[in-house]
């Protein structure tokens, strides 16, 4: 479906309006002390007292002194958050009264406004098989209302969905170490695990990165409802299913399980911690939980 600019702006402004009241619960429930100090700047040189680090020792102040002088650092409280979202075509399904789409943007924006209230910049890399759009790190709130502004009206050229190509990007344009958030539902083309296993390794090392994978029950259970057409919104590949099968059922289940946990093995076993938050339930309480094990 085609959004006209108003039908854009209506729908920022309902995201805007619910979003901000639940970046609150995300604020006091442990986003900035998940997050904050995961990097040291230096603050100064001073004269080394008892009980400090050995290995603090500035060499060349100490020469000119002739007293032993330390570097002094200080915990780094801007952050740059980055969000990769996935703005492939299996992202519009959904069988309750939200889509993964809708999903994906009401978190985006939560955690947006949530690393604005911290006085954080906020980047996003739009992502199918390609990488879609860059939107360079900024603060405040009329850069976040265009990051859900672009959410909201963005038709993607891509029509699968390539992970590796944004962990790839995100290493490529962020030299400094950021905190990123994969907003997914995790259904990568296979042929791109590879590459995908290849590209956490760097990017993991570099970031502190999270996955919030978004999915509707339906992904994973056919109901049983007979004979039925179903067409793959990533490849446009139309079959005939019999879904009274038990057996076919079955498979979907085992099938789609099979690919799903492939996928999170990868990113768990680069460090990637994962909430996983379904279409009809409450994506806050799945984030606050995540940070607090953080």
């Amino acid at each position: 479906m085609h959004l006209t600019e108003n039908d854009i702006l209506r729908r920022v402004r309902k995201i805007e309006i619910k979003t901000r009241g639940l970046s609150d619960e995300i604020f006091a429930g442990k986003y900035h002390t998940a997050f904050r100090g995961r990097g040291m700047s230096f603050a100064e040189v001073r004269e080394y007292r008892v009980g400090d680090d050995v290995r603090d020792i500035d060499w060349n102040v100490t020469a000119r002194s002739d007293r032993a002088h330390v570097k002094v650092y200080e915990e780094e409280r801007e952050l740059t958050m980055m969000l990769l979202v996935d703005v492939s075509p299996s992202r519009l399904f959904g069988s309750t009264e939200h889509t993964k789409k809708n999903l994906i943007n009401e978190v985006a924006a939560t955690l947006a406004f949530s690393a604005v209230k911290n006085n954080d910049k906020v980047g996003c890399i739009l992502f199918s098989d390609r990488v879609e759009k860059f939107i360079p790190p900024k603060k405040g709130r009329s850069h976040i209302l265009a990051i859900i502004r672009e959410l909201v009206g963005f038709r993607p050229t891509g029509q699968g969905t390539a992970l590796s190509e944004a962990m790839r990007y995100l290493v490529g344009v962020n030299k400094k170490r950021t905190t990123c958030f994969l907003l997914s539902d995790l259904v990568n083309n296979p042929a791109d695990n590879g590459a995908l296993e290849d590209a956490l390794k760097i990017a993991s090392s570099r970031h502190d990165i999270m996955a919030v994978r978004v999915f509707d029950r339906r992904d994973a259970e056919l109901p049983n409802v007979g004979i039925i057409e179903l067409r793959d919104a990533e490849t446009g590949a139309m079959e005939w299913v019999d879904t009274s099968s038990r057996r076919v059922r079955r498979y979907w289940t085992e099938s789609y399980a099979e690919h799903r946990d492939k996928v999170c093995s990868l990113l768990r076993h680069h460090h990637v911690d994962i909430a996983e938050v379904a279409t009809d339930g409450d994506y806050v309480v799945e984030l606050i939980k995540m940070f607090k094990q953080r």
